[in-house]
Formats: C-alpha cells, structure tokens, sequence
C-alpha cells in the first residue's frame, strides 16, 4: 500500500513539470525569429505573398486566434492526438507519421548508449573504488574527466575524422547502407521490422552504422556514472557494517558485492535516471552529426523552419519520455531502500 501511495505522489508530481514544460514551448515557440506562413508559402515557392494569401493562411492554420486561445487549443491538441500537420519541414504530412518514422531511431541509440553507460560504468566505479589511488584507478578517474569536459559534437566529429575517414573502419553518417531500402515498416524499429521481413543482413548493417555515435553518446554518459560510483563506493566502504564483514573474514569480492554495493546504488541510479534527459538532449546532436534522421535532427529541422506543430509534437514526447524515466527511477529508489516510500 505505502508503494502504490508513493507512485501516486509522483505521479501527481509530474503533472505540473509537464504542464510546465508544455507552456514554456509554446511561449519559446511564439517568440521564435521567422514566421510559419512565410515558412511555407517560400516552401511552395511565393516568395513574396500578397497580405490577402498570408491572412487566409492564417486563418487556416489558426493563428489569428488570439494567443490565449491557441494555447489551449494547442494543449488540447497536444493531448487528444491531434497533432496537425508539418507545414514546412514535410509539407502537409501528419505530425504523428514523422514521429513514428523518426521516433524508433532515437528510442534505439538511446537505450544502446543508456545499456552500455550503466553496465561499463557502474563496473569501472567499484574497480576504480576498490583500486583506490592506484595505477588503475587514476586512468579511470583521467578517463571519466576526458568524458565530462569533452563537448558531444567534437567527440563526434574526432571520431568520424580518425574512424571514418583517416583509417575508413566505421560508417561516419546516416543509419544503413545507402543501396539497402527500409524494410516494411511494421513497428517503426528498423530491427524488428526486418526480421519480421526475413532480411536478417539488414540487421548487423544496422548495427554497424551505430557503433561510432552509440559510443560517442555512452562515453559521455558513463563518464558521469563512474565519478558518481565511486564517490558512493568509498563512502560506502568506510561504513561500520562494511569494517565488520571485513573483520569476520569476508571476502573482498564478497564485502564489496554484497555489502556495498546494492547500498551505493541509489545515488548511482539518480545519475542514470537523470541520464536520460541528457541523452535525450545529446541524441540532438549525436544524430546531426552522424545523419541519422532521428528525433534529435527532426527538432533540429522544426526549429529552423518554424515549424510550430512539428516542435510542439516534439518536445511533448520528449517531455513523456522523460517523465516516465524519473517515475521508474524513483520506483527503483523504493525497492533499493524502503524507507524512501514512506
């Protein structure tokens, strides 16, 4: 009962985070340089529209509305799936059929990157804790400095130059083999969608392509999770309870896997929870960099196009997405110490 209680808290906690953010995109959206209708009419190619066309469009797309009133058509759009149509990014296509074109490739390079960067860097902590002030652990610790000091984007474009192009090992840009076509699209994930098909060669094809920007995005990410597990470890293992295993003659590798850390943990998970809002952020410019046509570059797009119910679309599966990362995180907070439920 105290858990079910505790999830129903934050839930009702995030409905104003949501509603915040949701706000906050329309203000941004509004004040943005440029204006949607010149947008798409320099798209169809009138480059200089009369006042009666541009009026007529705005009717049409409502923003003639006073402003109040679009903001609440534009949150009851938002959350009864009308999400419009793209007015210049890709002109008079839903909303909702780039979203599950590109939604799948960044849910892909997020949860690879997100795998890689909790199990590698939750390993080198304990090892880098364990080895403190030794040859290992200051490689770990210089290692995970290098992480959080270098910017995504120039990591990125050291790797494509040295892996890409000066020794040609890995694909620099875009998702697949330029003469492969997209399977049928059946889930959206391009995996999945080509097994179903049968064209299995499609698959580690894919997955080659993402071996430079998965390790672009989880190298920046476990740097965070090393420093934040190891810091929990050393506190950890100065605890009395630790001392006294030691003393009854524990294992080493006992102490440290059982003792410490499950109880080191619920700091760590609040850096991976919290993790997701930065690969999410860092999928924006991981996916520019290496052309792949996820969510991060369709934002990318929307912004410098005015392209309001694009961006809108955007940043509220982004807001969801991120929501739900904290409210499992803060679920995992109440199995690791149940004293938190209460």
């Amino acid at each position: 009962m105290s858990m079910l209680k505790y999830i129903v808290r934050r839930l009702l906690a995030a409905i104003p985070v949501i509603f915040g953010v949701l706000t906050l995109t329309f203000i941004l959206s509004r004040m943005m340089p440029g204006d949607p209708i010149y947008a798409l009419l320099e798209a169809i190619g009138v480059t200089d529209p009369l006042p009666e066309v541009v009026a007529q469009y705005r009717r049409l797309y409502g923003l003639n509305l006073p402003i109040l009133l679009q903001y609440f058509r534009y949150l009851g759009d938002l959350f009864t799936g009308n999400w419009g149509i793209s007015i210049s990014v890709a002109r008079q296509t839903p909303v909702w059929e780039l979203i599950t074109l590109r939604l799948p490739r960044t849910i892909d390079l997020t949860i690879f990157s997100m795998v890689i960067a909790s199990y590698v860097g939750i390993k080198i902590g304990v090892i880098s804790a364990t080895h403190r002030n030794k040859l290992r652990d200051t490689a770990f610790r210089g290692m995970a400095l290098i992480g959080v000091a270098v910017p995504i984007f120039f990591l990125g474009m050291i790797l494509q130059y040295t892996l890409a192009y000066l020794v040609p090992i890995f694909p620099g840009t875009y998702y697949k083999n330029i003469d492969f076509e997209d399977p049928p699209m059946v889930s959206g994930f391009y995996m999945i969608d080509a097994l179903i098909a049968g064209q299995l060669y499609k698959i580690p094809d894919y997955l080659y392509h993402l071996i430079l920007p998965v390790f672009c995005l989880s190298f920046v990410t476990l740097a965070g999770i090393v420093r934040q597990t190891r810091s929990s470890m050393l506190e950890v293992l100065q605890q009395d309870y630790v001392r006294t295993a030691r003393a009854k003659g524990c294992k080493e590798k006992t102490v440290v896997h059982k003792h410490a850390l499950k109880n080191s943990m619920i700091p760590t998970v609040t850096v991976i929870g919290l993790n997701v809002a930065g690969l999410l952020a860092g999928a924006v410019l991981t996916e520019t960099t290496f052309g792949l046509n996820g969510m991060g570059s369709l934002l990318v797009e929307a912004i410098g196009l005015v392209d309001y119910w694009l961006i809108n679309a955007v940043v509220f599966i982004v807001t969801i997405i991120f929501v739900m990362a904290t409210l499992i995180t803060d679920l995992l907070y109440g199995i690791l110490d149940p004293r938190i439920r209460f």
